[in-house]
């Protein structure tokens, strides 16, 4: 009892460096993801390949990001946080450092995939090593909204970062940097982390689950990266449709009959913790699929550069650090349903602004709407990292929080691949429905021309409100969806905070 009470005093003393510790992971990780998207060009200059061949740098990451989110967070709870941690960030400095000095695309890709395997460590076991440091409900949410921010920042402060690195030292450095950064991370980490451990030993690891969850995410998240560029009702998509599906299947049975399942559907039973990530995966559908095209729409229709795109998404990362633990500090003052609710509907909002662009905006135009979006989805952040926390035993919590992110990765790439199928097929259509009803007087070569090029603008543009609006409708259906969430707060004896069903 004496060590346990001296173990705990250590953590009390540390825990806000053990914050700044796994934050420092957590952006090197999401940072190195974003950065890498930008040196795409130069790779395929210095590779001679393809820009369908580059996409699989990006894909092969998702991929393997994908499938071993789940295991690295069941491992977790089973072996030790702070050991899958070090080991996860340990691995990925060295793929870092393969991918550096990588010889062609094949052995880029391979290196990315080492990356990818060992950055699906950082979440599940992120998250459960601030649950364990952080116990007091409030404090908690205040420390996960804080970490949770960090994601918003590495998105945004990647190209800031990236485009200099790339400009001046190449496309290599952008892969070199993460070793410096990445031993200073791993010396906090060893220095203030504490190991903890499920008290549940798992015996028996769940090696058919995790393989069948793998094969079904690796599918599902193929078809949706590569769905429009194959089509939709192509035979690759059909295959892959068909592997999804059987694997899933299978996955169910093994998991239903496993003592020690890695994805344990009891979790799905408490309504609480699946009426909150369905409102996350709405959040993080609605504002993935629809932000991406606004870079897209800022470099085609009003003629920025990358860096110059780049500036307008730092107001929006600013705001989610703001609201992040603002967010946070209501827990025990106001129902989670209602902060999560509140933060949907400012996101909505802030989307919605987006439904008059237009190719005469300007930049702030961009920069008001993006960040009070940002500001409702960081509001929200806390509130729901929280709740995921708090309504599961603490041994699962790490194989909980897989689930979380597991859900914000299908959701954005789910949100990305029908927003981009919507903008398409509406600018096809729109293009018909707008030339029918305009009429031209002048048929030289040059009139026709421009008539035409007139009436493909308009047409996507429209296109553009159009995602916007469906995006719009989306946010508003999850900040109802959200008021699902009944939870109330309890003040335990001990003085802990916690939340229980309604």
């Amino acid at each position: 009892m004496a060590d346990n009470n001296g173990q705990k005093s250590t953590i009390g003393r540390y825990r806000w460096m053990i914050l700044i510790t796994v934050i420092v992971g957590t952006f090197l990780g999401r940072l190195d993801q974003t950065i890498v998207n930008l040196a795409l060009p130069k790779i395929i200059s210095d590779y001679r390949i393809t820009v369908t061949s580059a996409g699989w740098i990006a894909t092969a990451y998702i991929l393997a990001n994908a499938i071993f989110v789940p295991i690295w967070g069941k491992l977790g709870d089973t072996i030790g946080r702070k050991k899958v941690y070090l080991w996860g960030f340990g691995i990925f400095i060295f793929g870092s450092v393969l991918a550096g000095f990588a010889w062609n695309l094949s052995s880029l890709i391979v290196f990315r995939v080492i990356q990818a395997i060992a950055g699906s460590a950082d979440y599940p076991t992120a998250m459960a090593i601030l649950a364990v440091t952080f116990p007091s409900g409030k404090e908690r949410a205040q420390a996960l909204g804080i970490w949770s921010s960090s994601f918003a920042a590495a998105v945004v402060f990647g190209p800031l970062i990236g485009g200099p690195l790339i400009d001046n030292f190449g496309w290599r450095s952008v892969f070199l940097i993460n070793l410096p950064v990445g031993i200073i991370g791993i010396i906090m980490a060893i220095t203030y982390i504490k190991e903890s451990v499920s008290e549940k030993k798992t015996i028996f690891f769940d090696w058919w689950g995790a393989i069948t969850l793998g094969v079904s995410l690796a599918s599902l998240v193929l078809v949706l990266d590569k769905g429009m560029s194959w089509g939709w009702t192509s035979w690759e998509s059909l295959v892959s449709y068909f592997v999804m599906l059987v694997s899933l299947a299978l996955f169910i049975r093994v998991e239903r009959n496993h003592p020690e399942p890695i994805v344990d559907f009891k979790f799905f039973r408490n309504s609480v913790f699946t009426n909150t990530l369905i409102n996350n995966f709405i959040v993080f559908m609605g504002m993935m699929g629809s932000v991406f095209l606004i870079p897209i729409f800022a470099q085609t229709y009003l003629g920025y550069d990358a860096t110059k795109t780049g500036y307008l998404f730092i107001p929006m990362a600013f705001m989610i650090i703001l609201a992040a633990p603002l967010g946070g500090s209501f827990t025990g003052k106001v129902q989670p349903r209602y902060v999560i609710g509140a933060s949907t509907l400012i996101a909505a909002i802030g989307i919605f602004f987006f439904t008059s662009i237009d190719a005469r905006w300007h930049a702030m135009n961009i920069i008001f709407p993006m960040a009070v979006m940002a500001f409702g989805i960081g509001f929200g952040m806390a509130q729901r990292t929280n709740i995921i926390a708090t309504v599961v035993p603490q041994n699962e919590i790490g194989v909980a929080s897989s689930i979380l992110v597991l859900a914000r990765n299908i959701a954005g790439a789910f949100g990305i691949a029908v927003f981009g199928t919507i903008l398409s097929n509406s600018t096809e259509s729109k293009v018909l429905e707008i030339a029918r009803y305009s009429s031209l007087h002048a048929y030289t070569p040059n009139f026709v021309g421009r008539f035409t090029s007139l009436i493909i603008l308009k047409a996507q543009i429209e296109s553009y409100r159009t995602v916007f609006w469906y995006a719009f409708v989306i946010l508003i259906v999850g900040a109802v969806l959200s008021l699902t969430i009944k939870v109330k707060e309890e003040i335990k004896p001990g003085g802990e905070e916690v939340l229980i069903l309604d």
